[in-house]
């Protein structure tokens, strides 16, 4: 019996014809008897009791014509669940009060998903539901109605403004990247190299986004273990709900407050594909264009979705529904999320991630022709400008947008991006104005993505001081990294993508842990998140935050590398990284996509 249970709840999506004959269920459910003789059926599976008696029914009766629909599956938390059966459960309510329905409507739902204290709450949803939809019963149903309905909690709120502000804030990252990255790096490299750059960039984002809505954003955010998700959300599947008309909601950082689950895979679609485009600038004008792609497969499925999971992934807040559920709930949350490790926007998951694999891979293709001894010479700053002018607008979805919601937070990640990026160009060019004798525009556009990445992590999680502090601090540090790191390094990351990505990165996520304080004037970290309550100033430790960033941090440089080595490898043995070197010579324009930028 407990594999035909099982069967049924697998396949609740499947219309069955199968048979009408009130009587096998009345018994075992009676609160169903006067639905079935109206020939209007609602029925609630919510025990394992019923649940048999629901499948004994269907297996009985060949001729009834039942719809399986439910919550049988774990994409989301049980206060989610709960909520969504709440929602329609009211819909077909009224549904039913206007038109009969010729079908009887089966909802599952696992036992194990109803816990001590919730279960009689989303009980008395459902039979009120059974008591109004039979009209002889509507009357004497009402009272039973009005004293149950202060048990249930309210349903999820799909809030209009946030939802707008998401699609926004992902509009904002595709530019970031298309054109915005591209010109960065095309601007960057030389004249003969510019579209190969433009294209790896654009066919990457296009080829990651398309991934991501396969099986990355199932990967990434749903429950599985500490390091990885599950397949529940495998090309999207449960994200549009059939009965309800509606998306499934996301959970925000609000309690009871959601946004359409596919707006917010969409927007976490942006930062997969940005991530693995980062990774372009390392080993320019000298790979394979199909080497790229086949490594972009490969480091999106085993690094990115992972770490994004790890660092991310969690219950939401409505799950911490009380403290007896709390630690369970955290739990089920990504290994990274588990410590604690602040990330607001992807210091680890984004830029520490993808320098790594950078780095990793300007070892592995080997330097360029004629490297140390060949002038390597932007061929236009106008172009790096212009991209570096579309990364910092475009960074305002990308971190603002983090907060999920259009709030305070949002607010204050717009503000901290928008003053440590102006610092770090500052930072930068009085730097290089004292190393070289002269400021760069060079110099001035790579301050500012410097600045950008180093706010990343931090963006809602410092005060506005802090965040001038980071984006000074970031300024310095990285013009360090693409000069003396780099020497050190030995390696020809041909845009220096871990020079600024990786060493401000790492940067921003330890200065997080400290400028977090509330002593700092940082927001402080959530403490509770069954009351939402926040750290106190006087129970706040930078050490052991700045730890937890640490361990964050050392996972996400062991894990990518570890997988960055294994996936050139791969390539390299099946189609080879590098291109010959005289198409090499020649540009990589002409040889690998048969075309040049510019009329000669």
């Amino acid at each position: 019996m407990k594999k035909l249970i099982a069967w049924f709840v697998a396949l609740m999506t499947v219309v069955g014809m199968l048979g009408f004959a009130p009587a096998a269920l009345a018994a075992d459910f009676p609160d169903t008897k006067v639905m079935f003789e109206s020939g209007k059926a609602e029925v609630a599976a919510d025990t394992a009791d019923s649940m048999k008696a629901v499948a004994d029914f269907l297996a009985a009766n060949a001729d009834a014509k039942v719809q399986l629909s439910g919550f049988a599956d774990n994409s989301g938390s049980l206060e989610v669940n709960k909520e969504l059966a709440k929602q329609r459960a009211l819909a077909v309510r009224e549904a039913l009060k206007a038109a009969g329905v010729d079908e009887a409507r089966v909802v599952l739902q696992k036992p194990e998903d109803i816990t001590a204290g919730e279960g009689d709450a989303a009980r008395r949803v459902e039979i009120t539901l059974a008591k109004v939809a039979a009209p002889a019963a509507a009357a004497e149903a009402a009272p039973a109605a009005s004293d149950a309905a202060p048990a249930a909690a309210p349903a999820p709120k799909i809030d209009k403004g946030d939802t707008a502000w998401m699609m926004l804030s992902t509009l904002l990252v595709i530019l970031m990247t298309v054109p915005g990255l591209a010109l960065f790096y095309g601007g960057l490299v030389r004249s003969k190299n510019m579209l190969s750059v433009l294209m790896q960039v654009m066919v990457t984002f296009s080829l990651i986004v398309v991934l991501w809505f396969v099986y990355g954003y199932s990967l990434a955010f749903t429950e599985g273990n500490a390091f990885i998700g599950g397949f529940d959300r495998l090309f999207m599947k449960g994200v549009w709900d059939n009965v309800a008309g509606t998306f499934a909601p996301a959970a925000t950082f609000s309690k009871g407050v959601y946004i359409p689950e596919i707006v917010f895979a969409a927007f976490q679609a942006t930062f997969a594909g940005i991530t693995c485009c980062l990774i372009v600038g390392a080993f320019a004008e000298r790979i394979k264009f199909s080497a790229v792609l086949m490594f972009m497969v490969l480091w999106f499925t085993f690094s990115y979705a992972p770490v994004a999971h790890m660092v991310w992934y969690w219950m939401g807040p409505d799950a911490y529904a009380s403290k007896e559920v709390a630690d369970a709930m955290t739990a089920k949350a990504g290994l990274i999320w588990q410590w604690g490790a602040l990330d607001f926007a992807g210091g680890t998951v984004v830029h520490i991630n993808a320098a790594v694999a950078g780095l990793v891979g300007s070892y592995m293709v080997g330097k360029r022709v004629g490297y140390g001894r060949e002038a390597f010479t932007p061929h236009s700053l106008t172009l790096t400008m212009v991209g570096a002018s579309l990364l910092w607008v475009g960074w305002f979805g990308f971190n603002a947008g983090s907060a999920l919601e259009a709030n305070n937070f949002a607010a204050l990640a717009f503000i901290n991006t928008f003053i440590a990026t102006a610092a770090a160009v500052l930072a930068w060019s009085m730097g290089e104005a004292l190393m070289k004798g002269k400021a760069s525009m060079l110099g001035a556009a790579s301050g500012a993505v410097a600045g950008l990445v180093a706010v990343t992590p931090a963006a809602g999680n410092v005060g506005i001081l802090g965040a001038l502090i980071i984006g000074l601090i970031a300024g310095f540090v990285c013009l360090w990294g693409v000069h003396g790191l780099k020497r050190m390094l030995g390696a020809d990351d041909s845009l220096d993508v871990f020079g600024v990505h990786g060493v401000g990165g790492i940067l921003g996520a330890l200065l997080t842990g400290v400028f977090n304080s509330p002593n700092l004037g940082g927001p402080s970290a959530v403490a509770d998140w069954v009351t939402v309550g926040m750290i106190a100033p006087d129970a706040y430790s930078i050490a052991g935050q700045v730890w937890i960033q640490a361990k964050a941090v050392m996972l996400t440089v062991v894990w990518s590398a570890v997988v960055s080595v294994i996936a050139y490898k791969i390539v390299d043995l099946v189609i080879g990284l590098r291109v010959p070197e005289d198409d090499e010579r020649e540009g990589l324009d002409i040889t690998s996509h048969g075309e040049t930028a510019y009329a000669k």
